[in-house]
């Protein structure tokens, strides 16, 4: 485990980390860090191209990547940078595997991300990404992969595809999937094949965050990493077991990330595990033309502390957007006028019994019908 203080030093050599942390010191304890939010990086790089300040300079860096947002990272050289080998570790692959690894090569960094995490555990590699299926059914037929890496509803397809043109697939029995949901449908589905299937979970920003094993019980958090929940839009943690915004610290001098959003719901599970990704932090909705934010629910409680869990709900009314405070508690005194001085706009306050608003993570509930 690397030395907190040694990475926040390290962070304070970087402009952008230095703007961002100001007032802070290498001795300054972990929870008393800002939050860096991953929604807020496209504006902190535009304003300095291209890594906000946040990383050294594009000369220094292996690879140099473009991601929806657009947001602009940089690898550098060496083994695995992303820290994905254990996943497919756990999924028993290494040395003497030949991974058929399906996510994209180009400007997006998922196709590295897991070509690098292969090539240093000893595998051989087909750089397939999303290419068209009867292309990769060739690759398969003439390579015979025992791996694959991929999204798992397109590994479902191209075994499909397999057995429709006759090929035997029995080689492939491991798997690592990502980018999208893997239900417990498919996964019985994968194991009904003989096939090893590990669920991996991570980000270009942070590599490798965490990852289920078949059976398992939540998702093993990787080694180096420090995690926290806390409520949506603060900086507070929450207790085991609640449903909160993930903030993860890589205390690695070499490339310190303090406290950073990727924007994704989770909860902590005993044993130091998480339940893995439960949807999006940013519940940012616009009312009335004004953007209403998670930070500012989390005004409205510092300003009443008394009160148990809040939920800003946003409905439609007519021609007109109207917002409702579902507060847990007994005293509605002031709450009205701390909402409009929050958000700029009026609310109504309904109080509600305490222990009866959800754990989910969620503290502004959109019902507008969707046009």
């Amino acid at each position: 485990m690397h030395d907190l203080s040694a990475a926040i030093r390290a962070a304070l050599a970087l402009p952008g980390w230095r703007a961002h942390l100001a007032g802070a010191a290498p001795e300054t304890p972990l929870e008393a860090l800002p939050v860096l939010r991953k929604a807020d990086l496209p504006a902190l790089q535009k304003g300095a191209p291209p890594f906000g300040g946040f990383a050294a300079a594009p000369a220094t860096m292996a690879r140099l990547f473009a991601s929806p947002g657009p947001i602009f990272e940089g690898v550098t050289a060496g083994p695995d940078p992303w820290r994905f080998a254990p996943a497919l570790r756990a999924a028993g692959i290494g040395a003497g595997d030949v991974l058929l690894n399906c996510f994209g090569y180009h400007l997006t960094p998922g196709g590295f991300i897991f070509d690098e995490a292969a090539r240093a555990l000893g595998c051989a590699v087909i750089p397939a990404g999303p290419s068209g299926t009867q292309q990769i059914v060739e690759a398969i037929a003439a390579y015979r992969p025992t791996a694959y890496s991929g999204t798992p509803d397109f590994l479902k397809i191209l075994i499909e595809a397999c057995d429709a043109a006759g090929l035997d697939v029995s080689a492939l029995r491991a798997a690592v999937v990502t980018g999208a949901a893997f239900p417990p449908s498919l996964r019985d589905w994968a194991a009904a094949r003989g096939i090893r299937a590990v669920e991996a979970y991570g980000t270009a920003e942070l590599g490798l965050i965490a990852w289920r094993e078949p059976g398992g019980e939540g998702m093993r958090v990787a080694d180096g990493l420090i995690l926290e929940v806390v409520r949506p839009g603060t900086g507070d943690p929450l207790p085991e077991g609640e449903v909160g915004e993930l903030l993860v610290t890589i205390p690695d001098p070499a490339h310190p990330v303090l406290r950073f959003s990727p924007g994704d719901l989770t909860a902590r599970l005993p044993g130091g595990r998480i339940r893995g990704w439960m949807g999006r932090a940013d519940q940012t909705v616009k009312v009335r033309g004004m953007f209403v934010r998670p930070e500012q629910v989390a005004e409205i409680a510092r300003a009443h502390p008394g009160l148990g869990r809040l939920r800003l709900v946003v409905t439609r009314e007519g021609e007109s957007d109207e917002m409702t405070l579902l507060a847990e508690g007994e005293d509605a005194a002031g709450l009205e006028a701390t909402i409009r001085a929050a958000t700029k706009l009026r609310g109504r306050v309904e109080m509600v019994a305490r222990g009866s608003l959800p754990a989910d993570g969620k503290v502004i509930e959109d019902r507008r019908p969707v046009a």
